[in-house]
């Protein structure tokens, strides 16, 4: 009902990707259907798969959120419908290598997170913990600021390139 003042005709599709579908994809998948479950299907994949960093299960965990039963997943996932309204690249690296391998015609973004810059500067785990934490919180920010309003993805496909 409420939707129809947004211009929402239903839930927005989007992917999340990066190369393996462990890291980025996941915390911005886990924000999103935490904060917004009512305007989007958020679906989180890589051009590979592989498994989730278990240093950021640990960390999420520890902040209060649970990614434990998450797997990571590749393009050809049966979860992944076969029409998107948006393919959203977390890393320019990813982007860069497979924009044109996605098999979804949809408007692609890309907003370059990297990976886990500066993580090996960590000298005990107090600290690694502390380069996740800022890294999970990053992401949330992102996604609050950014599916609040469904309007601001049409913006953003048509930049292509935040950062």
């Amino acid at each position: 009902m409420f939707g129809r003042k947004l211009g929402i005709k239903g839930k927005i599709k989007i992917l999340l990707v990066d190369e393996l579908n462990d890291l980025q994809s996941q915390i911005a998948e886990y924000f999103i259907n935490d904060l917004y479950d009512n305007q989007y299907y958020v679906y989180s994949a890589g051009p590979k798969s592989g498994c989730i960093d278990c240093e950021l299960i640990s960390a999420m965990y520890q902040m209060g959120y649970d990614i434990r039963t998450k797997k990571s997943k590749n393009f050809s996932s049966k979860d992944i419908p076969d029409k998107l309204d948006y393919v959203i690249f977390l890393e320019k690296e990813t982007y860069d290598k497979f924009k044109n391998d996605v098999p979804w015609d949809a408007p692609q973004i890309l907003v370059d997170f990297g990976r886990k810059n500066n993580f090996e500067k960590a000298t005990d785990d107090i600290e690694l913990f502390e380069y996740y934490r800022k890294f999970v919180e990053k992401i949330k920010l992102w996604t609050e600021k950014t599916f609040e309003n469904p309007n601001k993805l049409k913006l953003m496909a048509k930049a292509k390139l935040l950062s």
